[in-house]
């Protein structure tokens, strides 16, 4: 019996959306906390899956953007898993840096809901003009 499955047969068991895309949860291997939530196609998760580091998806500028391009803040890839319904991604990860948002914050999770409102419970570790200070050269 001829074995006809090709090195790209896993990513049919996505269930992608009508746009082609999954959500795909970034969590720290470490600690658990979750870093951030963002989006890729199938090229973006197979180049995560190839390349061992976190490649997106970038909705608003439609094209694909490794992590920490440029803040140098990588998510390095520890393992991959799929949802039960075929339609989340969550990946355990390093992140380089210490730093997942774009706010320089660790997490992009970093308000709570208090008193009626929205409260930033996280520190800024890096100010975010310092990260991308280069991009504005």
């Amino acid at each position: 019996m001829t074995d006809t499955r090709t090195d790209t047969d896993w990513l049919d068991c996505i269930k992608w959306d009508a746009d082609g895309l999954i959500p795909a949860i970034a969590q720290d291997a470490a600690s658990g906390r979750v870093l951030m939530v963002a989006w890729m196609n199938r090229e973006a998760l197979q180049l995560t899956a190839a390349e061992g580091r976190a490649v997106y998806w970038s909705r608003s500028r439609r094209k694909l953007w490794r992590k920490g391009e440029e803040s140098g803040h990588i998510q390095v890839l520890h393992e991959l898993r799929l949802d039960c319904d075929n339609d989340v991604i969550i990946m355990q990860v390093e992140q380089r840096g210490g730093i997942a948002c774009h706010t320089g914050r660790e997490s992009c999770f970093y308000k709570v809901f208090r008193d009626g409102h929205w409260q930033d419970s996280d520190p800024v570790i890096k100010n975010p003009e310092h990260i991308y200070e280069h991009k504005h050269e």
